[in-house]
């Protein structure tokens, strides 16, 4: 018997007597992938996935799974694709740094990856940790450094709570974010969902419904909600942390399907340099049209998770 043939035995032999146990395999998985992507996984299954990609105007989360199976967002808008090509799902951006649009393709502000710091798995949960530049491309100037997190959390039935922390930091200068009601935080609903196409359903914390109820208005959350299939009702509810500067935010929401909370709508700020800006804000990836109450719940239990760990440069 040779050496190698002999070592593999006395393997089995180790393993046969109990003394080697397979760890336990993490539930929620971030689990690497071409072209520069991160699935996230709960069992195997992709909930979610993270596009990093250095081409791109900005990293965004595409898909992102309801409880049936089916995607609740989508990649632009469903009646005007090329001029809001922008609109790409679940995204972070800003309509107006330094002057610079960061919310519109191709007008001078794009948002570049940089590096992953860490991918995280874990029995309730997985996540990434990126780092990001604002770049004003016209001059080649970095206006914010951004570290992400993005976390996926595994809820029961099959539900998710999607977090992103975000600390943006102002690069050689004090950065201004000017009065704008695009940015930071959007979500693209699926076609069938939105008010207009699918007769969907929007409410916020403070009792508005649809968009003439919920426009311009601050709230805690925004849920909406509708048909993915036939008798199937699932959403999605956007959740401002209470930490947040301007909480509750103002909520920019449509009857054609998107919403975004505003951090800028009602007035100027600036980031000072040397003094991070840091924001959190959730997804509630649920079945059915939930009660008010319902999504109140979830949103006391998101306002209450613990902070993120420290950056790491």
């Amino acid at each position: 018997m040779n050496i190698s043939l002999l070592a593999f035995c006395l393997l089995l032999a180790v393993a046969a007597a109990g003394d080697l146990q397979p760890k336990p395999v993490p539930r929620m998985q971030a689990v690497p992938q071409p072209y520069q992507q991160v699935s996230f996984q709960r069992d195997g299954r992709e909930v979610a996935r993270y596009h990093f990609g250095k081409d791109l105007d900005r990293p965004f989360i595409f898909p992102v799974i309801g409880p049936s199976g089916r995607p609740l967002t989508r990649m632009g808008h469903p009646h005007d694709p090329e001029s809001h090509g922008h609109h790409n799902s679940v995204w972070v951006s800003h309509h107006d740094v330094n002057g610079t649009d960061f919310w519109s393709n191709g007008r001078g502000g794009r948002i570049i990856h940089q590096r992953i710091e860490r991918l995280d798995d874990g029995s309730d949960s997985a996540a990434v940790v990126s780092h990001n530049n604002w770049l004003n491309t016209k001059e080649n100037k970095v206006l914010l450094k951004e570290r992400r997190t993005t976390a996926v959390h595994a809820l029961p039935n099959d539900e998710l709570l999607i977090v992103v922390d975000l600390e943006l930091s102002a690069e050689g200068a004090d950065a201004t974010l000017g009065k704008t009601p695009f940015g930071f935080f959007a979500v693209r609903m699926a076609k069938t969902i939105g008010v207009h196409d699918g007769a969907g359903t929007i409410r916020n914390s403070e009792g508005g419904v649809n968009e003439k109820g919920v426009f311009w208005k601050r709230a805690k959350w925004m849920d909406y909600s509708g048909a993915v299939a036939d008798g199937v009702v699932e959403g999605i509810a956007l959740l401002d942390h209470p930490s947040n500067p301007n909480h509750p935010s103002i909520f920019h929401v449509r009857d054609d399907g998107w919403m975004g909370a505003s951090f800028t709508q009602d007035a100027p700020r600036t980031l000072k340099l040397g003094e991070p800006l840091k924001l959190r804000y959730g997804l509630w990836v649920h079945a059915a049209l939930p009660d008010s109450e319902a999504v109140e719940t979830k949103w006391e239990a998101f306002s209450k998770l613990p902070a993120i760990a420290p950056t790491k440069r």
